[in-house]
C-alpha cells in the first residue's frame, strides 16, 4: 500500500502565517504546562491575540511590516522560567516542522528560539533587581 502524504512547502504568505499561529496556540491552550498560564491571562481575548500573532509573524517572515509594538512588556510579569520556555520553543518547533520546511521556516524556529532565550534573559535579569 503506497500512502501518499503532500509535500511541505515553505512559509510564503500571511494564509500560512495563520496556519502556524493557529496550530501553535491551539497546542498552547492543551498544553498542561503552558496552558492554563496562557488561558488564565488571555482569558476571552484570543481572537485578539491570535491577530497580533499574525501581523508579528507576517512582519518577521515575510518583511510585510504590519506589527508595530514591543512584544516583550506583556510577558514581563508572567509566572513563566525556563522549562516554559523550553515547552515554548518545543512546541512551536513541533507545529513549524509539521506543516513547513524551507528557509522561512528555518527562519521562525531559529527566531522562536531567539526570541525566548532573550525573554528568558530580561525576566529573569528583573526579577534579581526585584
Amino acid at each position: 500500500m503506497i500512502i501518499c502524504m503532500k509535500k511541505r512547502e515553505d512559509i510564503q504568505n500571511l494564509e500560512d502565517i495563520k496556519i502556524l499561529v493557529n496550530e501553535f496556540y491551539d497546542s498552547i491552550r492543551k498544553d498542561e504546562l503552558l496552558g492554563p498560564i496562557f488561558n488564565s491571562i488571555i482569558k476571552n481575548r484570543w481572537s485578539e491575540h491570535l491577530e497580533k500573532m499574525y501581523s508579528f509573524w507576517q512582519t518577521v517572515l515575510l518583511e510585510e511590516h504590519t506589527y508595530y509594538g514591543s512584544p516583550f512588556p506583556p510577558h514581563a510579569q508572567m509566572p513563566i522560567e525556563k522549562l516554559h520556555f523550553d515547552q515554548w520553543i518545543k512546541l512551536f518547533s513541533n507545529t513549524v516542522d509539521n506543516y513547513f520546511q524551507g528557509e522561512k521556516a528555518d527562519k521562525a524556529k531559529w527566531q522562536g528560539s531567539r526570541m525566548a532565550d532573550m525573554f528568558l534573559f530580561k525576566i529573569e535579569y528583573y526579577r534579581d533587581k526585584e
